[in-house]
C-alpha cells in the first residue's frame, strides 16, 4: 500500500487532462496560503485543483477515488475562525470549487434560485439588484465573498426571517466518492415539478446527510428567497445593567414563539460592541478588564448589552409588533429605538444641523448602524470583518483578509434553550474563562429559532505575537470542554474541535457505517465531522 503522496503523483497527469494543467496548482506560495488559517495549523496540501464545471468536478473525484487520494472540498474558503481552507487531516488535495459559479435557475414568482458553490453572497445580491427583484436574500455577517452553499452546508445563519439557512434550501446536487451524482428530494425524480419548492420529496430525506459531513460534495442547491415586505423597521436597544441579559431574553422569547418577532434577534456584550467600533485601545493593559471596559463604555457611549432586530410585514403589522415589543422590553432596557429608511435618510441629510443644535456628531453612529441595518435587509457587508483585527497593530485594510494578515480568530458557538438563565450561564462561563486565559470575550447571542439561542464566542488575537497561537488554542479547548461538560454543544465545529461526536458512541458508529457505505476509500475530507479516520484502506 502506498502513501497518499505517491497516490497524488499517480493522479496528477489524469487531473491535468481532466481540468487543464493551468488549474492544477502546485506553486509553493499558493499552497502555503491555502495552508494558512486564523490559528496555528500543521496540515500540508500537496496540490490545489480548480475544476470549472460540474462534470470536471465529478471527474476529479472519480480519479481521486481510483487512486485512493483524499480530496478536501471548499467553496470560497472563507471559513474564517473555523479553519479557512485548511483540511482536517494532512496531505489532502484541496478541491477548490470557486470556479463553479453559475446561477442555473431563478424564479421571481415562486421566490427561489439555484446556485453552484462559487456563487457568493455578493453575487446573489448583485443578481437580484440588477433585475430589480422584489425578493430579498439573507446575508451573514461574514464576508460578501462567502459561498452561499458553503454557509448553508455548515448550517450558518443570518438576520432576516429566512436567517436559518439550512431550513430554506432544497434540491441538493451531490457528487459521491465514486464520482456519481445524485439529486435529493423531488429534484432527483424525472420531470418532477416540485423539485425547487418542496424539500422532502418522497421516502427518506437525504439532505441532512450532506450537511456538516464528508459523505458527499454539494455542487448545486436551490435557495428560497424572501418576498420584500411592504414595510421594514429595524430596532436597536441597550441595557447597562450587569444582570439585564436574562430578563431581556425571557421577555423576547414569547414574541419569537408567537411570531411577533419573525427574524433572529442579536445581542452583543460590551466586548463585542467595542471590537466593532475600534481596535484594542493600546493605552490599556492586556487583557482589557471588566473594570476598564466600563471606562471604554462610558467614553464611547454604549452599554453592557446591545441588541438589534427588525420587524417585517404590512405597516399595520409592524405597528402592532412595535407596540408589543415596547411593552415586553419596558423596564428591561435603557434605550429602545426604531429606524426605517426614511429616518435613516433624514439622519444622513441633516447630521450637520443635528450637530449644530445638539453638539453631537451622528457620523460615527451612522457608520456603525448602516452595516447592521443593511444585514437586517439581506445586504452583505465587509464592515464586520474589521473586528478580526482587534489586537493587530495595523489599520484595518480596505480589503480585509484575516488569513493573509495574521489575524488570530477561533470561534466556538454553543446552542442553548431560549431561556434567560441559560444565556446568563453561557456568557458568564465564556467571559470568566477567556479573561483568565488573557483574551477579551467578544460574544454575540442570537435568538435563532423560536425556542433556541446560539452564542458565538470569539477568541481574537494577533498571530504574529510569539506564543499567542498556543495560548489561544488552550483557551479554546478549555472553554469548549467546559461548555460540553455543562451540556452546551456547538452548532458547528472548526477543524480544531471535531471531536464532539466521539462523546456519543452509538451515533458515531452509525456515521462511520454510513461513511464506509458511501466512501469506503475515505476519499472525501477524511476526519471532517465523521469521528475516526480509519474508515477504509486507501487503494494504490
Amino acid at each position: 500500500m502506498r502513501n497518499r503522496n505517491s497516490c497524488v503523483a499517480d493522479a496528477l497527469l489524469e487531473w491535468a487532462g481532466a481540468i487543464g494543467p493551468e488549474f492544477v496548482v502546485s506553486g509553493s506560495a499558493e499552497l502555503r496560503a491555502a495552508e494558512t488559517a486564523t490559528f496555528q495549523t500543521t496540515q500540508r496540501i500537496p496540490v490545489i485543483l480548480r475544476p470549472g464545471t460540474p462534470q470536471e468536478a465529478c471527474e476529479v473525484v472519480r480519479i481521486a477515488n481510483h487512486h485512493g487520494t483524499a480530496v478536501y472540498p471548499v467553496s470560497s474558503g472563507k471559513n474564517w475562525g473555523y479553519g479557512s481552507r485548511v483540511p482536517v487531516t494532512t496531505d489532502c488535495v484541496l478541491l477548490d470549487l470557486s470556479r463553479l459559479n453559475r446561477i442555473t435557475d431563478f424564479n421571481e414568482r415562486l421566490g427561489y434560485i439555484t446556485v453552484e458553490p462559487g456563487v457568493t453572497q455578493q453575487d446573489l445580491f448583485n443578481f437580484l439588484r440588477e433585475r430589480n427583484s422584489k425578493l430579498w436574500m439573507d446575508a451573514t455577517g461574514s464576508s460578501p465573498d462567502c459561498s452561499l452553499i458553503g454557509n448553508a452546508m455548515e448550517r450558518g445563519f443570518g438576520h432576516t426571517p429566512y436567517g436559518d439557512h439550512f431550513s430554506n434550501i432544497c434540491g441538493l446536487e451531490v457528487i459521491l466518492a465514486s464520482g456519481e451524482v445524485i439529486r435529493t428530494g423531488y429534484a432527483g425524480l424525472p420531470a418532477a415539478k416540485a423539485g425547487p419548492v418542496y424539500r422532502w420529496g418522497v421516502g427518506p430525506s437525504l439532505d441532512g446527510l450532506f450537511s456538516q459531513s464528508n459523505l458527499g460534495i454539494v455542487i448545486g442547491m436551490t435557495i428560497w428567497l424572501m418576498p420584500a415586505p411592504e414595510y421594514f423597521q429595524s430596532f436597536f436597544f441597550q441595557c447597562d445593567r450587569e444582570d439585564g441579559l436574562a430578563p431581556i431574553v425571557d421577555a423576547l422569547r414569547p414574541l419569537r414563539m408567537d411570531g411577533t418577532l419573525r427574524s433572529a434577534v442579536h445581542i452583543g456584550n460590551d466586548y463585542k460592541v467595542l471590537a466593532g467600533i475600534c481596535q484594542f485601545p493600546w493605552e490599556e493593559e492586556l487583557p482589557l478588564s471588566p473594570e476598564r471596559m466600563k471606562v471604554q463604555r462610558a467614553k464611547a457611549k454604549f452599554a453592557r448589552w446591545s441588541g438589534s432586530g427588525a420587524l417585517y410585514g404590512t405597516r399595520n403589522q409592524v405597528a402592532e409588533a412595535r407596540k408589543l415589543l415596547r411593552r415586553a422590553l419596558a423596564g428591561k432596557t435603557d434605550k429602545l429605538q426604531f429606524l426605517d429608511d426614511r429616518k435613516l435618510s433624514l439622519a444622513s441629510r441633516f447630521k450637520g444641523v443635528y450637530k449644530t443644535l445638539s453638539g453631537l456628531d451622528l457620523t460615527r453612529t451612522l457608520q456603525l448602524l448602516r452595516p447592521v441595518y443593511g444585514l437586517l435587509k439581506g445586504i452583505p457587508t465587509r464592515a464586520t470583518l474589521g473586528s478580526t483585527y482587534w489586537r493587530k497593530r495595523m489599520a484595518v485594510p480596505a480589503d480585509p483578509d484575516p488569513d493573509r494578515d495574521g489575524c488570530g480568530l477561533l470561534w466556538t458557538a454553543p446552542v442553548a434553550p431560549m431561556e434567560g438563565h441559560a444565556a446568563r450561564t453561557l456568557i458568564g462561563m465564556a467571559e470568566r474563562t477567556l479573561l483568565a486565559h488573557g483574551f477579551e470575550p467578544q460574544i454575540s447571542l442570537t435568538l435563532l429559532t423560536e425556542r433556541s439561542l446560539a452564542c458565538v464566542i470569539s477568541i481574537t488575537y494577533d498571530r504574529e505575537v510569539p506564543g499567542e497561537d498556543g495560548k489561544a488554542m488552550a483557551a479554546y479547548i478549555d472553554l469548549q470542554t467546559q461548555l460540553e461538560r455543562e451540556g452546551y454543544y456547538s452548532y458547528r465545529l472548526g477543524i480544531a474541535g471535531m471531536r464532539t461526536l466521539n462523546s456519543n458512541p452509538a451515533y458515531g458508529q452509525l456515521l462511520r457505517d454510513l461513511k464506509r457505505a458511501l466512501d469506503p476509500g475515505n476519499v472525501i475530507a477524511p476526519g471532517r465531522y465523521i469521528p475516526g479516520e480509519n474508515i477504509g484502506a486507501a487503494r494504490a
